[in-house]
């Protein structure tokens, strides 16, 4: 008898799972070296770090360091500036045992979900030049064709990245879960599936959540 379609939910987390570091703070940076014009906003990305460090707010962050660097930046700027980005990343930025992990997984027939906290401005295209089947990321505003950049849905990370696989799990009952993630703040989410995967974290984890060493 063959397998059904989708027998697997797979939910991979994105930065420092797939790739080897985190990705939003290299797209802004790269932003800037092609608009060097922008460093006259890096006072204000000055400002929301301080605040930070008093509100802990890590979407109030994310959305300041978007609107102050990329803002007012067009559909089709960030679309191109996002396709090259991808370019960059994927042959060198990814650790390999992630991608054989995803080679496997999508094999099976699973349905692939890439859930990450960087923005739809990227994620997208990675999760879909990686072959994965659906993405759900972190979503920031626009003016018509203009980037606003305040963040549009809940920063995707701990206890929503939980609440979104709650939801993708109720969807996808019949499926056995798998779940892979780097962080303490993916430990909520992981905690959901049957097979969850903690990759390069150190310290104690708890006894369903499994270690793996990715290089």
């Amino acid at each position: 008898m063959s397998a059904r379609p989708h027998a697997r939910l797979v939910v991979f987390d994105l930065d420092g799972t797939i790739t080897r570091r985190d990705t939003l703070v290299p797209f802004l940076l790269g932003w800037l070296a092609r608009k060097p014009g922008r460093v006259v906003f890096l006072p204000l990305v000055a400002v929301a770090a301080a605040r930070f460090c008093f509100d802990r707010d890590r979407g109030r962050l994310k959305s300041s360091l978007i609107r102050s660097i990329l803002g007012r930046a067009s559909r089709d700027e960030l679309r191109d500036y996002a396709e090259r980005f991808a370019d960059r990343l994927l042959p060198s930025g990814c650790l390999a045992p992630a991608l054989e992990e995803i080679r496997k997984q999508r094999e099976t027939g699973a349905h692939m979900v890439l859930l990450s906290a960087s923005p739809d401005l990227y994620v997208p295209i990675i999760a879909e030049r990686l072959g994965f089947g659906h993405c759900i990321c972190t979503q920031v505003s626009w003016r018509g064709e203009l980037l606003e950049g305040r963040l549009l849905s809940a920063n995707r990370r701990g206890e929503e990245k939980a609440r979104v696989v709650r939801e993708l799990l109720e969807a996808h009952a019949d499926c056995a879960s798998w779940a892979y993630g780097n962080s303490r703040s993916d430990l909520p989410h992981l905690l959901l599936v049957d097979n969850a995967f903690a990759i390069n974290l150190r310290g104690a984890l708890p006894p369903t959540v499994k270690y793996l060493r990715w290089f």
